[in-house]
Order: C-alpha cells, then structure tokens, then sequence
C-alpha cells in the first residue's frame, strides 16, 4: 500500500513539475476556428476609409529668366535696369486629407495646399469635389478644406485625444502615397510628445512605425476604435521612402485649428494663447543648482511685461512644471500645452520656487497689439524702396516668429538683396529706430545726404548694410 501511495504522489509531483513548462494559454493561444484565423483590420478599414480622401493641388509658378545682369530680382536696382523674362508653367501635387465633418469640411496639412490654385478632393467611392481652402494654419501645419455637398451628408470621422493611447498601441496609416491610391498601412505609436524636430513651430509630434509615405501627408492616424488620434505630417528619411518613422501633429492640436476656422478664424487671424514667457529646459545642472529632485521642466528667464502669466503671479526663476496637469519636460511641450487651450479659458500653472510647488492660475489671451504695427510700404530712392514695415508687437512677433519681447521695426512684406521679412531695422547713420515714425524720418534725412548705413538684425545677429 505504502509503494502505490509513493508512485502517485511521485506521478502528482512530475505533473506539476511539467506544468511549470507549459506556456500560458492565454498568451500563445493557437487559432481553434476559422473566425479566428480570419481576424483583421478590415472592419475598421471600412468604417474609417470612405471619411479619408485624396487631394490633388495645381498651381501656376512663374520663375525669372536667367538675364546677363548681376541685379536682376532685385527691386531696387530693377528700377533702373528693368525686369527679366518670366516663364509659367503649371506644377501638380497631391495628398491626403480627413472628413471632420459631414457638412464638407476636411482636415489636411497646410505644406499639402500652400500656394494652390485649383484644389480637387476626390472622396473613396470616387466622388470629386471642387474644394476652397478656409483656413491655412503653417504654424502646426493643418488646414481646413470646405465643399460643396450639394445638400448631402459625407461620412465623417471622429477625433479622440491622443493622450488616450500610450506607445505600443497600434495604430493604422490611411492616405494616398505616391499617388496610387488609397491604402492602409499598420504598425504602432513608437512614441508620444515628440518634441526634438523641426518640421513646424509646435513640434510636438506622434511618432509611429506604420508605412508612411509622399502623399500620406494630410491623412489620418487611426486608433483601433477607429477614432483619429493624428494627422500624418512627415517622415524621417534618407531615400524619400518610409524608414519606419513617421510623424504625426496630435489630435489635440487639430482639434484647435478645426475650432479656430469654426469660429471665423482667417489666415492672418489664426492666433491662439501667448505666454509672454522665454525659458529654458531645466538640465541635471539647473536641477542640482536649484535642488530639484529631477531635472524637467522649464526655468523662467524672461517675463514680457504684457504677460497674463506674469498677471497670474509667474516669477523669473520658476519653474514651471505642468499646464492643465500635463507634465513639461521642455519650451517646446510648454508652447504646445498652452496652444490647444481655447481662448478666454483659464490654465492651470504647477511651478517650483524655491522648492516649494505653486498653483496659478492664468487666463488664456491672444498676444496684444501694442504698440500698433502701423504697416507702410516705404517709398524713395533708397535701399528700403517696395518694403513693408511695422512696429513690432507681440502680435506681429508671433506671426513672424520673433521674440516677443523685442521691440522696433521689421519688414513684414517684400525682400530685396539687403532686407528679408522678419528683419529688424536697427539703426540709420547711427540713429536707433524705435518705431516707424523713426524710420521714415531717418530715410529722408539719409536721401538728402545719399548716404545709407543700415544695420539690420536678423536670427539674433546684426549686420551692416553702407550704400552710397
């Protein structure tokens, strides 16, 4: 009895010695039926594809002649030396493109539209539609597209914040790339808050390995609920082609162009909340300096004068650390952070100082206009001659992309061979130019004299510009 007693417990014990082996059913469980070897996207496929569209752009570009003298393309020396030849002709493209609403408005990339004049938005069933851009935000890089539906509804896709998902989820491309056609592409989000790029003023990207490639731009990035959590902008590439690393502006941020253009936002009138505030990433050295348990976050250097975060109780050497809850590591999250906060809301600051977290509490504005831009065109026989100028402004600063605590005059229109737009006219013969008063003032006095001695500062740096 004793020896059948043993030979059962030592069976028990191999059984559950081999069941230490056997891998979890759960995690590698085999396909038992034919529903299970069919699994696939194509439901989602068919629920999102009929709301994704192709879009072709043409445009007229007219290119200069090569002439045989050294001034042509330079107005000022044009007006004594007259033009050159031009050429026309007409150049193509295409893209993609998101219904966001059914009533005919399309979400799509600002790089995919610039500068077109004829735009056909051709829906997946084949049906085109002549479509009139309403709003071209380059800031983050998204447009907005109306049609005429003639009275039908289009089948449309709904947002979701991209915050939802975490890396490691997958995630589906759809759009035309290289023109043949609508396809599907899969993969996963390789990474959330993307912010070391320069594709546009926010970068602030989802990075995803599924295939995208030239024409995907515009298109959208689908969550398996077949939500859009993205719109597909741009690629890392040596070749041209898809290496696996795709980038797309977040759906937060589409959100906020698609209530900017809904509330008549134009163009020129696309502006979203301003800081006021320069800072600078808070390094393992800040960090340590300022006894900080982690280095994140941005330090406070500068606060402009005119800064609903300085109302708000902001302080340089803060620290600020997160908006509206969300953590901020760099400037460049922190940009991103207040941009798809709706104007007029209040935003909730988390900042150190001096080691000890503080609760602010700053209302959502649009950079003032002060002083007036005052834009005029110069006119003379001087090296400014066709030019447009204006006070810089915070305004006109975030427009250009300037700092917002400089002050003075920049071009905003026209170029020549000594000014760009976005240059600041410094100083005449030695004057400092405050404003566009100034300007005008010391133009006349450097006619009368004939001689100009412009300094102009452009990307930070000063230059001379002496014409006699």
């Amino acid at each position: 009895m004793m020896t059948k007693t043993l030979k059962f417990i030592a069976v028990i014990l191999i059984l559950i010695g081999a069941s230490a082996f056997v891998p979890d059913s759960k995690a590698r469980e085999i396909p038992a039926s034919q529903t299970q070897l069919n699994l696939s996207y194509s439901s989602l496929v068919k629920e999102v594809s009929p709301a994704v569209v192709n879009i072709y752009t043409k445009r007229v570009v007219t290119r200069r002649a090569r002439a045989s003298s050294p001034f042509m393309g330079d107005p000022f020396f044009e007006q004594f030396f007259g033009g050159g030849l031009n050429k026309s002709q007409v150049e193509s493209s295409l893209g993609s493109g998101v219904v966001v609403d059914g009533e005919g408005v399309i979400v799509t990339n600002a790089h995919v539209v610039k500068g077109a004049q004829e735009i056909s938005v051709v829906l997946n069933d084949g049906q085109e539609f002549d479509a009139k851009v309403t709003l071209a935000d380059e800031k983050s890089d998204l447009a907005i597209l109306r049609v005429d539906t003639k009275g039908k509804t289009l089948q449309s896709a709904r947002l979701k914040p991209s915050e939802t998902l975490e890396v490691g989820d997958i995630v589906l491309a759809i759009g035309n790339p290289f023109g043949v056609g609508q396809t599907v592409t899969s993969g996963i989000i390789s990474a959330l808050a993307r912010s070391s790029l320069n594709i546009n003023d926010f970068n602030f990207f989802i990075q995803t390995d599924a295939a995208i490639n030239p024409g995907n731009s515009g298109g959208p990035l689908v969550a398996m609920d077949g939500s859009v959590i993205g719109i597909n902008t741009a690629i890392y590439s040596r070749s041209g082609g898809s290496l696996g690393i795709g980038f797309s502006v977040p759906s937060e941020m589409v959100q906020s162009v698609i209530a900017a253009e809904k509330s008549g936002a134009t163009n020129a009138s696309a502006v979203r909340p301003w800081l006021g505030v320069t800072g600078q990433t808070v390094t393992r050295d800040i960090a340590a300096s300022l006894d900080l348990d982690k280095a994140a976050g941005v330090l406070v250097s500068k606060i402009h004068k005119e800064s609903p975060a300085r109302k708000a109780g902001l302080k340089v050497g803060d620290v600020i650390t997160a908006i509206n809850g969300r953590d901020i590591n760099d400037p460049t999250e922190m940009k991103f952070r207040l941009a798809i906060v709706p104007l007029g809301n209040m935003a909730d600051l988390k900042v150190l100082r001096r080691g000890e977290t503080q609760e602010l509490k700053m209302q959502a504005m649009q950079p003032p206009e002060d002083p007036p831009r005052q834009k005029t065109q110069l006119d003379g026989a001087h090296p400014l001659r066709g030019i447009t100028v204006g006070n810089l402004n915070p305004r006109l600063g975030v427009e250009l992309g300037l700092d917002t605590d400089r002050d003075g005059v920049v071009v905003v229109a026209g170029r020549n061979r000594f000014v760009d737009v976005g240059d600041i006219i410094v100083s005449i013969n030695g004057y400092e130019i405050e404003d566009v008063k100034d300007l005008n003032k010391e133009l006349s006095q450097a006619q009368r004299r004939n001689m100009f001695d412009i300094v102009i500062e452009r990307d930070g740096r000063q230059s001379r510009v002496v014409v006699r």
